[in-house]
C-alpha cells in the first residue's frame, strides 16, 4: 500500500490510482493448521471497542466439528490482557470437553512466547495470567502453543468483536482473574 501511495502522490487535481494489485482477491497464503496438526485446536481472540472487551473461542475437533464460546469482559483490561483471558477461557472449555491433547492458537505473538518461556513479562496483571496459563496446561497430556498471522484467526475475531459488541445480562460476563482464581481454586492456584 506505501509503494502504491508513493507512485501516485497527489499533485494538483485528484486523479485516479494508476497501479495494479495483481493479487487483490488474495489476502493469505501460508500453511493450513488443518493440514499440519489433525488433533483437536482452538483458536482464541480479543476484541475491543466503545462498547467493551469481548473473547472468543472456536475449538475445532478432530473430525472438523467446531464449538463455539465467547463472552463479554466485565472489567477494564489491556487487549494482552483480554487474549490471556480468551485463552484461558479455551484451556477451560478444553477440560471441560476432556480434551487430553491440544494445539492452541492465536495471534499474539507476545503469549505464544511467555507461555513458551521463551519471553518474560514483570507486568503483575499478565503474570498472574501467565501463571494460570501455565496450570492449566498440567491438566493436558499433550499441549502445543502456536502462533498464526491474525488472516488465520477471522473466524474468532470476528466472535469476539461480537461479543464485544452486545450488551449482555450480567450474568453472562467474566470477572476479573483474581475474583475467578478465588471461586475456581482448582483451575489456577497461584493468588
Amino acid at each position: 500500500m506505501a509503494d502504491q501511495l508513493v507512485e501516485n502522490p497527489l499533485n494538483g487535481e485528484y486523479e485516479p490510482l494508476k497501479m495494479y494489485f495483481p493479487d487483490e482477491e488474495v489476502s493469505f497464503i501460508g500453511e493450513d493448521i488443518a493440514e499440519i496438526y489433525d488433533g483437536w485446536r482452538i483458536f482464541f481472540e480479543e476484541a475491543t471497542n466503545f462498547k467493551g472487551v469481548g473473547i472468543g473461542v472456536v475449538l475445532v475437533s478432530e473430525t472438523g466439528q467446531h464449538y463455539l464460546v465467547s463472552t463479554k469482559l466485565n472489567f477494564p483490561c489491556t487487549n494482552n490482557m483480554a487474549e490471556y483471558e480468551a485463552c484461558i477461557l479455551g484451556l477451560r472449555f478444553s477440560i471441560d470437553m476432556n480434551i487430553p491433547e491440544l494445539m492452541v492458537i492465536g495471534d499474539l505473538d507476545l503469549l505464544v512466547h511467555q507461555v513458551l518461556g521463551e519471553w518474560a513479562t514483570k507486568n503483575t496483571k499478565i503474570l498472574l495470567r501467565l501463571h494460570c496459563v501455565q496450570d492449566l496446561i498440567k491438566r493436558f497430556t499433550k499441549i502445543k502453543f502456536k502462533h498464526v498471522p491474525r488472516i488465520q484467526n477471522e473466524f474468532v475475531d470476528a466472535l469476539a468483536t461480537l461479543s464485544s459488541m452486545i450488551q449482555h445480562p450480567d450474568k453472562n460476563f467474566i470477572n476479573p482473574i483474581l475474583i475467578e482464581i478465588l471461586k475456581q481454586p482448582a483451575y489456577c492456584v497461584h493468588v
